[in-house]
């Protein structure tokens, strides 16, 4: 039996996760508190027709009678060799005073006089021990619905059983580095696209703008010192049983160097893992 187990900050995209993993043909249940996991995930396998891919949806809610006893949960089931993994969603505190001023919607948290900041940063605390023990979580402050989606599609489903999802995503500096990632690295010090009049509209996906960066050897020797580094430590992460591995790098606007980049490496790694994903942050 495949678990993914789905938290994260309210307004941060938990019904949007829940709800696509249910048209992959996941079997969904919301709001579940903690405490009952071991028996919800009992009935659906132990069942005459067992369930064989579930999600599960748990929130600051359902956790504060049962966070202690979180880490002996998925203990028990990885005892069971239940497969399961933690999806855990973030968002910066701006982003979400943002969603729930437009929404109009109430955080679950507010009672007892607490104002929406306060119970947004309530709600981290509480979900601190589940983040810290996530196998993947992923930033979704400046994600679309559409671009969540996506990434669960690529990331949680289509990475295949015991593979690495690795993801190469660029930025933009100025839009702020991605809290989510595992390595970030800055291309900002390579020549910029941006100042020659005839490339600045375009992309690092685009031939004139590769032309370019192939004709500089900053570029060649970043590109083949980025290559050597996760040639040589991929495997040691892929041997620890590490699931995903998310690579950000990033330039100035997110849209000639660091794009050029990423979808080098990216074409070199999906020679080796099939689970390869690209995301461009600022071109989306």
């Amino acid at each position: 039996m495949k678990l993914v187990i789905v938290s994260g900050l309210s307004g941060s995209g938990k019904s949007v996760a829940l709800h696509t993993l249910e048209d992959l043909g996941y079997y969904c249940i919301d709001n579940l508190p903690a405490g009952l996991l071991g028996a919800l995930v009992s009935e659906l396998s132990g069942a005459s027709n067992p369930v064989a891919r579930a999600a599960v949806g748990i929130d600051a809610r359902n956790l504060t009678q049962s966070l202690a006893d979180i880490n002996d949960t998925l203990e028990d089931l990885q005892s069971r060799q239940i497969d399961s993994e933690i999806l855990y969603l973030n968002c910066e505190t701006e982003t979400l005073l943002k969603r729930f001023s437009e929404t109009r919607r109430r955080h679950p948290l507010t009672y007892d006089g607490l104002s929406l900041a306060e119970a947004i940063e309530r709600e981290q605390q509480l979900l601190e021990p589940i983040a810290q023990c996530a196998d993947l979580s992923i930033d979704t402050t400046q994600t679309t619905l559409h671009q969540l989606r996506d990434l669960i599609r690529e990331r949680l489903v289509r990475r295949g059983d015991n593979s690495l999802s690795l993801l190469f995503e660029s930025f933009g500096y100025k839009h702020g580095i991605p809290v989510d990632a595992d390595f970030v690295f800055d291309a900002r010090c390579l020549p910029n696209p941006h100042w020659e009049p005839e490339l600045r509209r375009l992309t690092g996906r685009d031939q004139a703008v590769c032309d370019f960066l192939q004709q500089e050897d900053s570029v060649e020797a970043m590109y083949v010192s980025l290559r050597g580094f996760f040639e040589q430590w991929i495997p040691a992460f892929a041997a620890d049983n590490r699931s995903y591995l998310t690579v950000a790098i990033g330039c100035t606007g997110g849209q000639h160097r660091s794009v050029y980049l990423t979808e080098r490496l990216a074409a070199h790694f999906r020679q080796r893992y099939p689970g390869v994903a690209v995301r461009h942050r600022e071109l989306s």
